[in-house]
């Protein structure tokens, strides 16, 4: 009985991973507009065609399955989130040929003759092209206005305006007012941000642009206050509902900004430890999570060496959060997690000898490390 694909390659799999994401990410559109959820998911659709094509390349030409479900949901994603259909498609031609070349150096080393090498060449071909075809339907069908209601023609409006075209297209708002951008996701969302909205009396300009999401703008003619908008969502929103605030910007650029701000704020918003969010106030971190280089780097530099303890870096971590949130205090943190100062001093040189480095010259990226750890 043949090896499967993906029993062959699991020792590989890790270096596989980094090679195929790392080529799909070098792929670029200079128009792409920036968006979390859509890089979020970038990785886990890596991981899934990757999956899909060893499984799929097992099983043959006649028995291929069907086009996984998340590589549809993606190709929506980006269809929502401005990313041209050549982008997504350059990304995984990019992919496809990075993973052959890992089938043909394999074969070189004993996986399968010349015959099975064929076979399986061709099977990965077939697996691109259902890709291919699949993904460009579904990214016509979700594409703002396809089917041509008004509510999807404003968001084609809305998505084209985002992406920098100069339309004259009548959306009930004046761009050239002050602008505060909200972005709210989970069920009811539409509904809450016309509620919390409907309480300023402002100019409104919202869309649905997929289920359970919206984006909204409040124009004024004088500057908005941030704080007192994520004062009272905080007591009105629903419990279901997240909600991330940008910051309060002008004209039809700043209109463009603060949509940006609060897209890149609410996959923290999202988290389980917050439910609305200002940008300014995790500006750094949002930004930290959206780039995977760093985000991995400080997990590799700061928290891996921490798993190298018996408990996995349990304690050492408990320690270290509870040490930065008594803003550096050996006695509060010894206070909280109640054990003696000096087992605090302890630990925290036992994190020192870990990390390499004094925990003095690089506490600010240790804190962010973990405030990434617990976002997931």
């Amino acid at each position: 009985m043949s090896v499967s694909l993906q029993h062959h390659f699991a020792d590989r799999r890790p270096e596989i991973e980094r090679a195929v994401l790392a080529r799909v990410q070098s792929v670029c559109d200079p128009a792409e507009v920036e968006d979390a959820r859509y890089a979020q998911g970038l990785r886990s659709a890596v991981l899934t065609a990757i999956d899909y094509s060893l499984a799929a390349i097992d099983l043959g030409e006649e028995k291929m399955p069907p086009v996984p479900a998340g590589l549809l949901a993606q190709a929506r994603l980006a269809a929502r989130s401005g990313v041209s259909l050549d982008t997504v498609l350059r990304r995984y031609f990019a992919g496809f040929a990075l993973l052959s070349d890992y089938l043909m150096e394999e074969a070189q080393g004993g996986l399968a003759g010349h015959s099975s090498l064929q076979e399986r060449m061709g099977a990965l071909a077939a697996v691109l092209d259902g890709i291919i075809a699949a993904v460009s339907d579904e990214y016509s069908r979700a594409l703002p206005g396809a089917s041509g209601s008004t509510e999807q023609r404003r968001i084609s409006l809305v998505c084209r305006l985002l992406s920098g075209e100069q339309l004259d297209a009548e959306l009930a708002y004046d761009f050239d007012r002050h602008h505060l951008g909200v972005v709210a996701c989970g069920p009811g969302a539409e509904e809450a941000i016309r509620d919390l909205m409907a309480q300023d009396k402002k100019r409104l300009l919202s869309v649905v642009p997929e289920p359970d999401a919206c984006w909204a703008w409040l124009g004024s003619i004088e500057a908005m206050d941030p704080e007192r908008l994520k004062a009272r969502a905080l007591k009105s929103l629903p419990s279901s509902v997240r909600l991330a605030v940008g910051e309060p910007t002008t004209g039809i650029e700043g209109w463009r900004l603060t949509h940006r701000q609060a897209r890149a704020a609410l996959p923290i918003a999202a988290s389980e430890e917050e439910r609305v969010v200002r940008y300014a106030d995790v500006a750094i971190l949002a930004s930290i999570r959206g780039d995977e280089l760093l985000a991995r780097s400080l997990r590799q530099i700061y928290l891996e060496p921490l798993e190298e303890e018996r408990d996995g870096g349990e304690v050492l971590r408990q320690t270290l959060r509870a040490y930065l949130a008594a803003q550096r205090n050996v006695s509060s943190a010894a206070v909280v997690l109640g054990v003696r100062r000096h087992t605090i001093s302890d630990r925290l040189r036992a994190a020192e000898e870990r990390i390499k480095r004094p925990l003095p010259s690089c506490l600010s990226e240790l804190e962010v490390a973990l405030q990434l750890e617990s976002l997931g």
